[in-house]
């Protein structure tokens, strides 16, 4: 896609409304491609017409466009102006994403803090990268025009606590600085720069509440200890010792390391002492699987290599060891929600869930 301007246009929202004008189209016709746009040229004119209006973007909010641009386009008229009538008030009005008249029968609130955390760890044990890249995920199915709001353990707002309450007293290492937060357009961003609670009416469904970043006092959920030694030219011994450093209580799952290879292997002897081991050669490298790998637990993985003896190749360039899992209920960031209300005018009752889970994004450990 490609915006063009007459005039010095602000650039930050030409990037956000192309995206969102991408997200729109795979929305109603899946991908995003070449074939997809030939396919649907005429409902891609029609959708243009709406998201801008004299060079200026009005409403590129899918669930709201869906309600009167269908890909089938048969609807009786009373039903079509009936629709419209609505479409005018939802993209007028103050809460363009939320429609009214919503009814559950039973009103539940899900809140899933998804973590990818992020490490470079040196030969020598030395962290040179190590960061965590979080999204907070809402799942909402609640009647009416609720408000919600939640608050985290967020630095600043503890420290705002402390003064209202006349007290210096504040645990130590209870709160985390928060960096580069960016907001779904539902979150009252007043209010967030005053208290630092987030406040919001939210969409029907499922959406993307928050992303942020935190790169400082990050529990790492693995440790590797890895010993390679290269005996000879033809012959490698390898050791991988990898504990987990989150509590006992919990688990990872579905953990698969990747220890690489030089191109020149031949043949390849492993073992561990728990799950499956095995050298895969078009991977260029050992593949270690663990399906559960329990809380504050060491395993050991030992191999030996033997490589073929070939003339002017260059040095084995030894690239990183990677990890990829996932650690339920484990927030790498320390990042927890502290509360979660519900407001609405009836008053009904909220099942409220909150979750969290810790991915691996680049998790490497140079070897």
């Amino acid at each position: 896609l490609v915006a063009v301007s007459q005039g010095n246009a602000q650039v930050a929202l030409a990037f956000q409304f192309l995206h969102e004008v991408v997200k729109v189209l795979k929305s109603y016709f899946g991908d995003f491609n070449e074939d997809s746009i030939r396919n649907n040229f005429v409902l891609i004119y029609e959708l243009l017409d709406e998201v801008l209006d004299y060079g200026y973007p009005q409403n590129c909010s899918a669930d709201v466009l869906k309600m009167y641009i269908t890909q089938e386009g048969n609807r009786k008229a009373a039903a079509e102006r009936a629709q419209n009538s609505g479409v005018t008030i939802q993209a007028t009005g103050a809460i363009s994403w939320r429609k009214d008249g919503i009814k559950y029968r039973k009103n539940e609130l899900f809140i899933d803090v998804v973590e990818n955390c992020n490490l470079l760890m040196s030969s020598k044990g030395t962290i040179l990268r190590n960061d965590v890249s979080g999204a907070i995920m809402v799942k909402c199915y609640l009647s009416g025009t609720p408000e919600c709001k939640f608050g985290l353990n967020d630095k600043l707002l503890l420290d705002n606590e402390a003064k209202m309450k006349k007290s210096n007293v504040r645990r130590a290492g209870s709160g985390i600085e928060i960096d580069d937060v960016s907001f779904h357009q539902c979150v009252k961003l007043g209010k967030f720069d005053m208290d630092r609670t987030i406040s919001f009416v939210p969409p029907d469904g499922e959406f993307q509440l928050m992303t942020y970043r935190i790169t400082e006092n990050v529990n790492l959920p693995f440790r590797v200890l890895p010993v390679v030694k290269e005996l000879g030219r033809t012959r490698l011994e390898i050791n991988i010792k990898v504990k987990s450093m989150f509590t006992f209580k919990l688990f990872a799952t579905n953990v698969v390391m990747k220890i690489p290879l030089p191109k020149n292997t031949a043949v390849a002897n492993v073992s561990a002492a728990s799950g499956k081991c095995r050298y895969e050669p078009e991977q260029q490298g050992i593949i270690w699987k663990l399906r559960r790998f329990p809380g504050d637990t060491e395993y050991f993985m030992s191999g030996e290599v033997e490589m073929m003896s070939t003339m002017g190749d260059k040095a084995w360039s030894r690239p990183p060891i990677t990890m990829d899992f996932q650690v339920p209920m484990f927030a790498a960031s320390g990042l927890h929600v502290r509360f979660l209300k519900v407001f609405e005018k009836s008053n009904y009752q909220t099942i409220k869930w909150v979750r969290y889970i810790t991915k691996a994004g680049q998790y490497q450990h140079r070897i």
